[in-house]
């Protein structure tokens, strides 16, 4: 009896130490920390949920986990033929293939095949890189087990197959189908999930872009292998074998590649991929006819007015363009040329003029820091009395220059643009070269000022993220916003300088107003639907000029190719108009009222209340002749004057002068010395001395001959001069320092 015993007890020890080794001494080790939930790479997302940009993890890889049942069941089949045929009937470590693998070691010296399972695969990729030993290998196949007892098989493949790498940095079935296809998983054919299944095991030797011919061969191993396990027919085996190799690269340039930049990771944002997409090709396509004009970078906004959301942005329309391709034209500060004048004529309607007051285009001198300036329109000549209509739809520079000036200059007009989100530096000191685009902004801010006229005055913040709560503010109001869109979406009024047909011109009402910087460096197109704000740039980023070319031959065709784009499935739609706006017949030469049978005269909107006086007879010569008083006398004589048979010279009308403050200057900076003999004050001058009422909070007046003074002390200050017939008021800011 000891015998048998003793026969029995070394067998019995054996499997009892098997028993224990394979069921018990695994749950010794811990599972990796890595098996935890696979990281997503962030993506972007259009406003439909559609991915703009899957970015890259910390460890440049893209990872786009799935849960098994989305993985076509042709993938998992060949992975598991191509890397571990037996994984459903092992318990985590395949006993036959290791036992295979330790025979040919012992014959050979070396390792002739692997053993690794599926499951041990795992557990290497969830680890921190070891070193390839023994001990490390037992370690191994140790937590396998332990893994095959804590988790079912079908999330141990699942896992698997969204850590696999399959080159490229692309880790998990899905990346590899979206690069390598351009498709999704579900759609990949068996030849496909063949070539896929069989790169993991050196991706980088077998990758397919790269080494076509090893990557054929290693996908027709993998054929074998999935032939051998009897699950698929000879047919649909031999139909995989001779697909040819049909690979779409995921270009490395995805839509809107400064898009990154802007916004983090995993967020819908506002744009709309299509429109996007769309609207770069329009870029591409009118900046290759243009290159002889030396223009090479175009920029362009499009804004949904109700939401502020920025529907598409093109940042320089080549990306790869070393001179500058990677500098978003949206953000960069340019000279907007006449793209400022709208908001000087806004003020003028806040002011209570309307579209058909007069403002006198002549030759005008300007003081400024450097010295008197002659300003000249573009085509270098002067029309004489024009409607605010005409000054703003032809872009007349004098004109808007001399408003400016009777509206007190650039502080106010920066003051507004500040409200629309506008910045202009301090530093810039236009002047009222600002209404000319004298001081750089960006595409970006100017864009959104248009979308605030085309809301009525509206403002807020344009928006990248759908879900960020936006804050409105009434800049101004509704009618004088109607009255300059009115003006931008009037191809008559716009004829005399651009002609009609252009690219400004929409078969639906759109607003559109160009604007062209000094030696042709910076080429501008704004408008706007009820719907749709677009902002084009166009020019270069190294500041080299364009070659003549103006807003409407550069940024023109992109601003109206975008906006049929935009109305190609929506119905155009326009501001609704005011209620309190009349429509009145006035002579356009003095835009007072007339009535229906005279000569000159034009049909204009006017706010009630706020009719022009009507014209008497005493305002014409016997020829029907517009009287003009003596700041005309010039341009009365002068070869400028082409319309001779419109005008008279009287000289014995008085000149209405509008109010100007000649000193101080705005925005001077005096400094407080104690040896200044006249203690500190400061004598303020204007154009009317001995009429102008002064007043200021923060300093004190003193009655001085013909204008007071003020005695200065430390901060900033406000002057104001009023004119009292017309209670017109000018205002300054100057800062005064210790010294």
């Amino acid at each position: 009896m000891p015998k048998i015993r003793k026969r029995y007890a070394i067998p019995i020890g054996l499997l009892l130490a098997g028993v224990v080794g394979w069921f018990g001494v695994p749950w010794l080790v811990d599972l990796p920390e890595g098996l935890g939930g696979v990281d997503a790479s962030p993506v972007l997302l259009d406003r439909h949920g559609e991915a703009l940009h899957h970015l890259t993890l910390p460890d440049f890889t893209r990872s786009s986990p799935v849960d098994l049942e989305s993985i076509p069941v042709e993938l998992i089949d060949c992975t598991i033929a191509a890397e571990d045929k037996r994984f459903f009937d092992h318990g985590g470590i395949d006993l036959l293939a290791t036992a295979r693998a330790g025979r040919d070691w012992l014959r050979r010296g070396e390792a002739v095949s692997g053993a690794s399972t599926i499951t041990q695969q795992l557990v290497k990729l969830s680890s921190p890189p070891q070193p390839r030993t023994i001990r490390t290998k037992i370690h191994e196949a140790l937590v396998a087990r332990r893994l095959e007892m804590s988790l079912e098989k079908d999330r141990i493949l699942e896992s698997y197959l969204n850590r696999l790498d399959y080159g490229r940095l692309r880790l998990g079935p899905v990346e590899a189908a979206r690069f390598y296809f351009q498709k999704p998983v579900a759609q990949l054919s068996l030849g496909e999930c063949a070539l896929l299944a069989g790169l993991p095991q050196a991706p980088s030797r077998l990758n397919p872009l790269e080494h076509p011919d090893r990557a054929l061969r290693r996908r027709e191993v993998v054929l074998d292998r999935l032939a051998a396990g009897g699950k698929y027919d000879e047919s649909r085996i031999s139909a995989a074998r001779s697909e040819p190799l049909r690979l779409r690269p995921l270009a490395e340039e995805p839509v809107a590649p400064w898009l990154p930049e802007m916004v983090g990771g995993n967020v819908r944002t506002t744009l709309d991929a299509n429109l996007q997409r769309g609207i770069e090709t329009i870029v591409a396509e009118e900046l290759e006819p243009l290159r002889d004009s030396n223009l090479r970078h175009i920029a362009v906004v499009v804004i949904d007015n109700p939401s502020g959301g920025i529907l598409a942005l093109v940042s320089s329309g080549d990306w790869n363009d070393p001179r500058g391709g990677r500098i978003n034209g949206a953000l960069a500060p340019r000279s907007p040329g006449s793209a400022l004048k709208p908001f000087t004529y806004l003020m003028s309607f806040q002011n209570g003029r309307h579209p058909g007051s007069i403002i006198a285009d002549i030759p005008t001198r300007f003081r400024t820091r450097q010295g008197l300036d002659a300003p000249e329109n573009f085509d270098r000549s002067f029309q004489g009395p024009v409607t605010i209509r005409h000054a703003l739809a032809c872009s007349l520079n004098v004109p808007a220059m001399r408003e400016l000036n009777r509206l007190g200059g650039s502080p106010p007009l920066s003051r507004l643009l500040a409200k629309l989100g506008v910045a202009i530096a301090p530093e810039a000191d236009a002047g009222l070269g600002l209404t000319i685009g004298g001081a750089p902004v960006r595409l970006i801010d100017l864009t959104n000022a248009y979308a605030t006229l085309a809301r009525g005055g509206s403002h807020a913040s344009v928006v990248l993220d759908p879900d960020r709560e936006v804050e409105w503010e009434r800049v101004f109001g509704e009618t004088e916003a109607w009255l300059v869109a009115d003006i931008l979406a009037d191809p008559t009024a716009r004829a005399p300088a651009f002609g009609r047909g252009g690219p400004m011109e929409l078969p639906f009402p759109c607003a559109a107003k160009t604007g062209t910087s000094s030696d042709f460096r910076d080429n501008w197109c704004l408008g706007f639907t009820a719907r749709f704000t677009v902002g084009v740039w166009a020019g270069n980023f190294d500041n080299t000029p364009l070659k003549g070319l103006s807003g409407v031959a550069g940024a023109g065709p992109v601003f109206q190719r975008t906006m049929r784009a935009l109305h190609e499935a929506r119905e155009p739609e326009w501001p609704d108009r005011p209620a309190e706006l009349v429509e009145v017949r006035i002579d356009p030469r003095s835009g007072k009222a007339v009535g229906p049978g005279a000569k000159h005269s034009v049909l204009e909107w006017v706010p009630q209340g706020a009719e022009p006086e009507p014209a008497a007879a005493a305002d014409y010569d016997g020829a029907g002749r517009l009287y003009l008083d003596s700041s005309y006398a010039e341009w009365l004589e002068s070869d400028f004057n082409r319309r001779r048979d419109e005008f008279a010279p009287r000289p014995e009308l008085p000149v209405e002068s509008p109010l100007r403050i000649l000193a101080p200057r705005p925005g001077a900076v005096y400094v407080l010395d104690p040896e200044l003999p006249n203690g500190g004050r400061l004598h303020l001058a204007t154009n009317l001395p001995g009429l102008v009422e002064w007043s200021c909070e923060t300093l004190e007046l003193r009655d001085g001959d013909p204008e007071p003074a003020v005695l200065l002390k430390s901060g900033r200050h406000v002057l104001r001069a009023t004119d009292p017939r017309s209670g017109e008021t000018r205002e300054i800011e100057i800062v005064v320092e210790e010294g």
